[in-house]
């Protein structure tokens, strides 16, 4: 197996596992709660809209077949709690949020007592809870319940109720739990939201933007699901709440198909296998508008088919990103490990029911929370993308000011060459003008180099270069800097520094340099060199000090070598054969 593999079959066995754990865990078994639909354990009856409620005991409820008739009446279902083994009178009934326009519970007891709690759309009062449920606890009154009875006006679907009969302390625990999971899932989808956001505008990149609309719109369908909207808007509670949901819900499978799409290089994949990846996006968000607005008993049979299409567009995003992965797409790998989850989800609640499981948030919980890691796992991908970008980055800019630093560099020596010494004497001489500070350029020559090389070897000069290169190196300084010019010459420009100072100064290099060591190289051979001087006062500029030191070097070494001349130039004034301008001082 390959290296590239290994990664994604252990995704996939942590999967497989989850999904092991997943279908284990909400299987059929014994529990206190008691799922109740009108395939299982409700008998149904209609009536008018205009009928009281009172009229219950009129009822005559059928135990078998489906309901038909209500869309524009009313629908009544009952249930026996002791048929379904719940006997005892401390129940409470939660329902799953549907569209309809008032429903009514009635709890029955064993003495004949009848008391009614109600809900209607837009007002759902105390009685909401997190995981878009409607809860109702028969009141204590220490009589078992001979049944329990809701009452639907215009309910858009029966095959949408999903109810669920329990002790009203599992319903606390369970209520509580659902708060708690929901609430960090939308926090982490905020969080990732944001995240994305920034990143967009932080690196310019479109699929990132998209990324941050598809955590928005989850962001907000969970929270419409979840009916957390109607602590600040109660009156959204009920049918407009789903219409929103169901439109939000479409969104986000078109804004996730378009943020996976294009995340890919267009050439990485075939024109056609993209296009139908976003056709299939677009169709889905598209259909969300009228399945939103839908109050028919058709809402299933388009639900059913809707989730076809999600279906089909979620295999061909699946198949896009694998497609451009093999073609060493990295976005590709991250998205198609992003999604994993979610298809999987989406599989398993398409073959195992969990509406009535997840403490009653059922298939939406589940999607809530795979959007949740999917959001996650793209945020981290695209954060370890761009820092791995960020690190390629500083190390080409690193390397940048390497070779820059190095091209201002003598290899030799390691002292600046002309290049990085006229870099550095431009502010040194802006600086002395700017102040009215005299500048000085010392040209410094070694005697006779070439006889070096020639008796001893390039190896022994290159040796006499470094020893001298140190030299000079120690009075570098802030006012001070140094570079090996070519060859054998080398260079100091001083600023502040003038007359018998500077005189005393260019003596101290020449004689510094003939003090060099170079038993090593060329045994006791002394090594001198001659010195020429430029002081200029104001400062010019280092081309004009360049050519009067070479001038005064070029005297130095007509003089006889191994000495020092100075040539001054003030106000303005060319370089002068005079005696007034030009200083010769002999070695002794």
């Amino acid at each position: 197996m390959t290296a590239a593999g290994n990664p994604l079959m252990k995704l996939y066995g942590r999967l497989a596992l989850a999904l092991t754990l997943l279908a284990f865990t909400f299987s059929p078994t014994p529990a206190s709660a008691e799922a109740l639909t009108v395939e299982h354990g409700l008998c149904h009856a209609a009536s008018g809209l205009d009928t009281s409620d009172a009229a219950l005991a009129a009822r005559r409820f059928s135990c078998g077949g489906l309901p038909t008739g209500y869309h524009r009446a009313s629908l009544w279902l009952q249930t026996d709690p002791a048929r379904i083994h719940l006997a005892r009178s401390d129940l409470a009934l939660m329902v799953h949020q549907s569209r309809f326009d008032r429903l009514a519970v009635a709890f029955t007891y064993a003495d004949g007592v009848t008391r009614w709690q109600r809900v209607r759309q837009g007002d759902y009062g105390s009685h909401w809870r997190a995981g878009g449920q409607i809860l109702f606890e028969a009141p204590e009154r220490g009589v078992p319940l001979a049944s329990v009875t809701m009452r639907f006006d215009r309910l858009a679907s029966a095959g949408l109720i999903r109810a669920r009969l329990l002790p009203k302390a599992d319903a606390v625990v369970q209520s509580t739990g659902m708060a708690v999971a929901i609430g960090a899932a939308l926090t982490l989808l905020l969080v990732s939201g944001i995240y994305s956001l920034s990143l967009a505008f932080a690196v310019r990149r479109q699929y990132l933007a998209w990324q941050a609309g598809w955590s928005a719109t989850m962001l907000l369908w969970g929270f419409i699901w979840s009916q957390a909207h109607l602590g600040i808007v109660p009156g959204l509670a009920g049918t407009v709440s789903a219409q929103i949901a169901t439109f939000l819900a479409c969104l986000a499978v078109a804004i996730a198909t378009f943020s996976a799409v294009l995340a890919v290089d267009r050439g990485a994949v075939s024109a056609r296998l993209r296009g139908t990846a976003l056709a299939l996006g677009t169709i889905v968000g598209v259909v969300g508008v009228p399945l939103a607005l839908i109050r028919s008993g058709s809402l299933t049979q388009w639900a059913d088919l809707l989730g076809l299409v999600i279906v089909a567009d979620l295999l061909a995003v699946a198949a896009y990103l694998g497609w451009a992965w093999r073609r060493g797409s990295v976005e590709a790998r991250d998205f198609l490990a992003a999604w994993c989850l979610p298809m999987a989800v989406l599989a398993f609640i398409h073959i195992v029911d969990v509406d009535d499981r997840v403490w009653g948030g059922g298939s939406q919980l589940l999607v809530l929370a795979a959007a949740t890691w999917q959001a996650l796992w793209l945020s981290a991908s695209a954060t370890r993308r761009l820092a791995r970008l960020r690190i390629e980055r500083d190390s080409a800019r690193a390397s940048e000011a390497l070779a820059q630093q190095l091209a201002r560099r003598d290899p030799l020596t390691g002292l600046p060459n002309r290049r990085g010494f006229v870099d550095s004497v431009t502010p040194l001489l802006e600086r002395a003008r700017a102040d009215d500070l005299p500048a000085a350029l010392l040209l410094v020559d070694i005697d006779r180099f070439k006889s070096i090389n020639d008796v001893h070897g390039h190896d022994a000069g290159d040796a006499v270069l470094c020893e001298v290169a140190r030299r000079i190196a120690r009075w570098e300084g802030p006012m001070c800097t140094v570079a090996r010019l070519g060859g054998e010459e080398f260079g100091l420009l001083t600023v502040g520094m003038d007359g018998i100072v500077l005189s005393r100064f260019a003596e101290s290099v020449r004689l510094g340099i003939a003090a060099c060591d170079h038993r090593a190289a060329i045994g006791a051979r002394t090594v001198t060199a001659s010195v020429g001087v430029a002081e200029v006062r104001p400062a010019s500029d280092f081309q004009q000090l360049y050519r009067l030191a070479d001038e005064a070097l070029y005297d130095a070494k007509r003089g006889g070598r191994d000495r020092v001349v100075v040539q001054r130039r003030s106000d303005g004034a060319g370089p002068s054969d005079d005696r007034s301008s030009r200083e010769a001082m002999l070695s002794r």
